[in-house]
């Protein structure tokens, strides 16, 4: 086992770790903030950056939903209607879990 082995797997271990991803966060970041400065923002592209965060929030969460089965796509049903009735977040989540607190009491 080389030094560097012994370093990354010791206690400073998760100290590199943590560092190298704030590190790589860090560089993402800036990376998209290089791309979005030569991209020219038409109306077309502010749609989709708009829709983005729920895109990937949906790209997320439904594959945890889909082998979750029954319950949890009603539950996220009942939290897409509420926050589309709302447009408030809270509700939505008090919708959903709601939703799935009921469904799990009566043992389905």
């Amino acid at each position: 086992m080389t030094a560097i082995d012994t370093l990354i797997a010791g206690p400073w271990g998760a100290t590199f770790a943590i560092a190298a991803m704030t590190v790589a966060t860090f560089l993402c970041r800036i990376a998209g903030m290089v791309v979005m400065s030569r991209v020219r923002i038409t109306p077309r592209v502010e749609r989709g950056l708009r829709a983005l965060p729920g895109s990937i929030i949906l790209a997320t969460i439904l594959p945890v939903v889909l082998d979750n089965g029954v319950p949890a796509i009603l539950a996220l049903s009942a939290t897409i209607l509420a926050m589309v009735l709302t447009r408030l977040e809270l509700v939505g989540l008090a919708a959903g879990l709601g939703t799935l607190s009921i469904i799990r009491l009566f043992g389905w």
